[in-house]
């Protein structure tokens, strides 16, 4: 028994194998516990692994390659197309199986430790930046049932709640006194992890030359150049920069037949956190676009007046993504540099 291809369904504690030969004959259909898998593969000749881009599975395939297989990552939309009948483990595993021998699959490359490292301080900062934006919004809640109302913005509350709940002290119960106290401070840890996320960008920022050329670009700070190249790590996979920007679902879907071209609006495909990213980036250098006679300003400023704010600002974040894909292939890029009037740390709040 020889097995050339094997698909593995990835899950917590129970693997799925299935292996096929060099007829495509099936000669394996086996569920491992999680503590067999790596001794099963050790005792294998080498052989081409698939296996869904999911949680672990970037961890997986450097373990399988350190045993000498080859291993391919994908996209599980582009698997379930190959899937014949029901849904289950060992169904999924025969098409995770088929849909790796394909010439025309597209798989997605395995991140290094690093990597997945600086996505995680990406993740952890969205996450408490959320907890942040509900935090203020329930604040402002219960305080405008007091008729107390704060400025908009999170330096506003931070900076000018103290002092409205001593002006309202009198006013207030004690209970709700002592509970929007505790709120206050609550959102002040929250700021100071946040604080502490945002340093440990800014360290990884400085320590990449790569991220110091991509942050350099209008729209483009620190945040948004360090998630870039962590996320877009070989970028030498895309043949040109719109294949780049398709991947990042910045450009319109198609509805066509019979020769007739119908463009909807973006696909939205992709990493939806770095998307978000370069769109508020592009929407920040958008406000220094009117000021300027630069021929991407002035594109800009047509394009806004044409098809309003928002499909500029898509369409300026797809130009950026393309800028940056250039600068990681080829390391140059013909669009014009930063505005020296624009700060190049200016992130968005998401």
């Amino acid at each position: 028994m020889k097995i050339t291809t094997s698909g593995i369904d990835v899950a917590k504690s129970v693997f799925q194998v299935h292996g096929v030969d060099e007829q495509g004959k099936v000669v394996l259909r086996r569920q491992l516990r999680r503590s067999q898998v790596v001794l099963f593969f050790s005792k294998l000749e080498p052989c081409l692994i698939g296996m869904e881009a999911c949680a672990s599975s970037h961890y997986w395939a450097r373990k399988l390659t350190a045993l000498g297989h080859t291993v391919r990552l994908m996209a599980p939309q582009f698997v379930k197309p190959y899937r014949k009948n029901d849904k289950n483990d060992g169904n999924d595993a025969e098409a995770i199986c088929e849909a790796v021998q394909r010439p025309s699959m597209r798989f997605v490359p395995v991140k290094s430790p690093e990597q997945q490292a600086e996505l995680a301080v990406h993740r952890v900062r969205r996450r408490l930046m959320g907890q942040r934006t509900a935090l203020i919004n329930q604040l402002r809640g219960l305080l405008a049932e007091y008729g107390l109302v704060l400025p908009q913005g999170a330096n506003q509350v931070r900076s000018k709640l103290p002092a409205l709940l001593e002006e309202a002290s009198e006013s207030l119960p004690a209970l709700a006194l002592e509970l929007f106290r505790d709120l206050y401070k609550e959102l002040v840890q929250l700021e100071q992890r946040v604080g502490a996320c945002d340093r440990r960008i800014e360290r990884l920022y400085r320590a990449n030359p790569l991220c110091q050329r991509l942050g350099q670009q209008e729209g483009i700070g620190a945040l948004t150049a360090t998630a870039f190249v962590a996320t877009v790590a070989h970028a030498a996979q895309f043949k040109n920069a719109r294949q780049c920007a398709a991947w990042l679902g910045l450009v319109p879907k198609q509805d066509s037949s019979g020769g007739k071209n119908r463009l909807l609006g973006i696909s939205k495909r992709g990493d939806v956190y770095l998307r978000t990213l370069l769109v508020h980036g592009a929407r920040s250098a958008m406000r220094h676009t009117p000021k300027r006679n630069d021929p991407k300003s002035r594109w800009v400023e047509q394009l806004r007046k044409r098809r309003g704010e928002n499909i500029a600002a898509v369409a300026l974040a797809a130009k950026h993504a393309r800028i940056l894909w250039a600068l990681m292939v080829r390391g140059q890029s013909s669009a014009q540099p930063a505005d020296p009037g624009l700060d190049r740390l200016e992130q968005p709040t998401v």
